[in-house]
């Protein structure tokens, strides 16, 4: 059966408040508590972080260590794009939301003429760029990065050229130009945003089920509905912010906000949307246990880490089972 590989990703230089590097370790504490062997069942690779320059003066305002993030993301695309050429499932565990733009390069690496739709659980619409950005906090472009979005209609601020430079660099980062075009594009939970977040994703025409219509439909139609309006990609890659949770379960994380999932919606959300046979990628942000005391945060994510991974190796050994004949042999094609 194809294999889960952990790429474990402790990188914050793309986040505005300092811990969400603890969140693997969070996760560990919280798999040993519960009595779970998870960490022992599954292959795991370290990227290099570069959080070390945290303590360094920043010289980029409207894209804080974007030098730094640009070579941590290189080494999370090579190692995504890597695991997926030896067969096996990346699943990534990391800190902030902005290494997510290095998964989405890795994936394209791999398959570059392939089609792929991104499945975006967030709190945050994360589509700002250096030209837009209120904090200059990398975690919130990840988006416009694989979008290759400027937003210069909208333009506010006026990076330097090294800024641009580098920006460049990371929006062209494992193959040039875009990842994935807007229509491929779909929120969930998306709802604490700037006016130039909101107006570019109107114009983009990207969909995000907020709380009131998740709720009515219930998450079971809400993935159908998803797949639906990512029929015509060939991959599909998930990414979950637990700040989609609402801020009374997510109190762990950078930026919670109110009016989100609870802890069983996201578990039966994930478990649909990881039931599809596209899906060839995972991943798991900001979980940030300094803002914890009970390490709760951790706890929940790690539930919704397990039934995820169920969902994967389920699919993946029904995959195997079709793909082999009724004595076993390796069917044609």
């Amino acid at each position: 059966m194809k294999r889960i590989k952990l790429i474990e990703v402790r990188s914050e230089l793309g986040a505005g408040t300092r811990g969400a590097s603890l969140g693997i370790d969070a996760l560990r504490i919280a798999c040993l508590n519960k009595g779970s062997d998870y960490f022992r069942r599954f292959n795991a690779v370290a990227v290099p972080d570069l959080n070390h320059v945290l303590f360094d003066k920043n010289h980029f305002p409207y894209a804080k260590h974007i030098d730094s993030v640009y070579t941590v993301l290189k080494g999370i695309a090579n190692t995504v794009e890597q695991t997926l050429r030896f067969g096996e499932f990346p699943l990534v565990l990391a800190g902030d939301h902005s290494n997510a733009a290095g998964t989405i390069a890795g994936i394209k690496a791999a398959y570059p003429h392939k089609t792929l739709g991104v499945v975006w659980v967030d709190a945050h619409a994360d589509i700002h760029s250096p030209y837009t950005t209120p904090s200059g906090n990398m975690h919130g472009m990840p988006l416009a990065m694989a979008l290759n979005e400027d937003n210069r209609v909208l333009q506010r601020n006026e990076p330097e050229p090294e800024t641009e430079f580098f920006w460049r660099r990371l929006q062209n980062l494992g193959e040039p130009g875009p990842k994935l075009t807007p229509e491929h594009l779909v929120y969930v939970m998306v709802r604490d945003t700037q006016r130039e977040e909101d107006e570019l994703v109107e114009r983009l025409g990207v969909k995000n089920f907020v709380l009131d219509e998740f709720r009515a439909k219930g998450p079971k139609q809400v993935a159908r509905e998803i797949y639906e309006r990512l029929r015509f990609c060939d991959l599909v890659y998930v990414s979950f912010d637990v700040d989609s949770l609402d801020s009374r379960f997510s109190k762990g994380t950078g930026t919670p906000v109110e009016a989100g999932l609870n802890v069983q919606e996201a578990i039966s959300l994930c478990h649909y949307l990881l039931e599809n046979e596209r899906v060839v990628c995972f991943e798991m942000v900001e979980i940030n246990p300094t803002l914890d005391s009970e390490n709760t945060m951790a706890k929940n994510a790690f539930d919704i880490l397990e039934s995820a991974t169920d969902a994967i190796q389920e699919r993946l050994r029904l995959e195997e089972a079709t793909s082999r004949g009724p004595r076993g042999e390796v069917a044609n094609g």
